[in-house]
């Protein structure tokens, strides 16, 4: 019985660590944007061709947020 809740407890435990990605993704898009915000404010006419390696930047960020609740789904409810 206590090998099955020490599986239990690591699956949740992995889990658990699993969505840091998430916060990880949340703080890779606001160094995302206030980097984007700090060269559009140095130089405002080149900001309208950065904006579309912004949202590119970002996509990838949230991208590495999602694999993470993915990962913490899958030990949650496939392991």
């Amino acid at each position: 019985m206590e090998a099955e809740a020490a599986a239990l407890l690591g699956k949740y435990i992995g889990a658990g660590l699993a969505c840091l990605a998430m916060a990880g993704a949340g703080i890779g898009v606001g160094h995302v944007a206030g980097n984007f915000l700090a060269g559009a404010l140095r130089n405002p006419a080149a900001a309208k061709e950065q904006t579309a390696t912004l949202f590119i930047g970002m996509a990838f960020a949230e991208a590495l947020g999602i694999f993470g609740l993915v990962v913490a789904m899958l030990l949650i409810f496939a392991v």
